[in-house]
């Protein structure tokens, strides 16, 4: 079975270390469940905070193929208050929250609450290419976790008033330029999968599964999903890119920064964000040249390449660009994070 992985989630500097405001070096997870109204359910928010000693220690995001990262489970949660960052994961193999622990737990150790819901339908065995295609939802996953967090009486007296930024990775990109003010062309999307030459990783998937995207209801798509309690957005290699209604970009008003992995002119035409970024007033936009899509999946097991070719997976989810070592793009993006958030919520305006 080949997997789709085209849409999937996938050493902070001494400086910063030095004023990660009293995080200290333990960092605490825990979850707790928030009313969705437009999913019906309850969704699972995944949550890594600055904490106090204490906690069982546990590896999120370990699997057969990836490397986990550590925090101590329901650890006592530190002293003081911390900004907030919602974080979107993206689909398939990576689509979970867990699977991003390698971001989320630094960005804790640095004195931000990250909170992270299951978008439901993007993984497991639940996967489903037409849960996964209704994009308009995931932003609504983002403001169901924020509005459940600002009430849960573990974090509510934790939480910097005001302070509430957004990390995307992938389709989670997508969703965290969508929560920031981006609507989707409802006529693009149902266009998207009408060809191989904008995703074919993905259209294929979605022929497999039996989804025709004209036929579903796409009334909603269209939508305004801003929610105004964000106050920055970071999309990294934000996908699928391609099917914004681009007038809406100029409406975006908070700062967005937009990171795409790998060289210009070599990055996929879904993932490539270089436009959009030209398109929002406050944007900035950087590569990292020497990574690729399949950098943000957490660190590969010294096995997983075996896997990988007894599973047919078919995707080369443990390749890089170019010669640095995954771990070693992984510590770029998350200086590039921490230097982002700390500039848009830990400092006065």
């Amino acid at each position: 079975m080949k997997f789709w992985t085209m849409l999937c989630a996938v050493a902070v500097s001494t400086a910063l270390m030095q004023h990660a405001a009293n995080a200290g070096d333990t960092v605490g997870v825990r979850q707790f469940l928030a009313p969705s109204n437009e999913r019906g359910i309850d969704l699972d928010v995944t949550v890594w905070y600055p904490a106090q000693p204490g906690g069982e220690k546990v590896i999120s995001g370990d699997t057969a193929l990836f490397v986990g990262t550590s925090a101590m489970r329901d650890a006592p949660i530190a002293d003081g208050k911390f900004p907030l960052i919602l974080l979107s994961h993206g689909a398939g193999l990576a689509g979970n929250p867990q699977a991003l622990s390698w971001i989320a737990t630094p960005l804790a150790r640095q004195g931000f609450v990250v909170a992270a819901p299951t978008h439901p339908g993007n993984t497991g065995k639940n996967r489903s290419a037409a849960e996964t295609m209704k994009l308009w939802l995931r932003p609504a996953d983002l403001t169901a976790a924020l509005t459940t967090i600002e009430k849960d009486a573990f974090f509510r007296e934790h939480l910097e008033q005001g302070k509430v930024g957004v990390i995307g990775l992938s389709m989670g990109g997508n969703t965290a330029l969508a929560i920031a003010g981006a609507r989707v062309d409802p006529k693009l999307l149902a266009a998207y999968c009408d060809t191989d030459l904008l995703n074919a990783s993905l259209c294929e998937w979605v022929r497999q599964s039996g989804v025709d995207l004209h036929a579903m209801d796409l009334q909603a798509a269209g939508r305004d999903n801003k929610d105004e309690r964000i106050h920055f957005a970071m999309a990294i290699d934000p996908a699928p890119s391609d099917v914004f209604d681009v007038k809406s970009f100029a409406g975006i008003s908070i700062p967005v920064d937009i990171v795409n992995l790998g060289r210009p002119g070599k990055i996929p035409a879904a993932a490539d964000a270089s436009g959009i970024a030209e398109a929002i007033s406050k944007a900035s936009y950087a590569t990292i040249e020497d990574a690729s899509h399949y950098s943000m999946f957490g660190e590969c097991k010294p096995g997983a390449a075996g896997i990988i070719a007894s599973e047919q997976i078919g995707d080369p989810v443990c390749d890089d660009g170019g010669g640095r070592s995954r771990g070693e793009i992984h510590a770029q993006l998350i200086d590039m994070a921490v230097v982002a958030f700390t500039r848009a919520l830990k400092t006065d305006p």
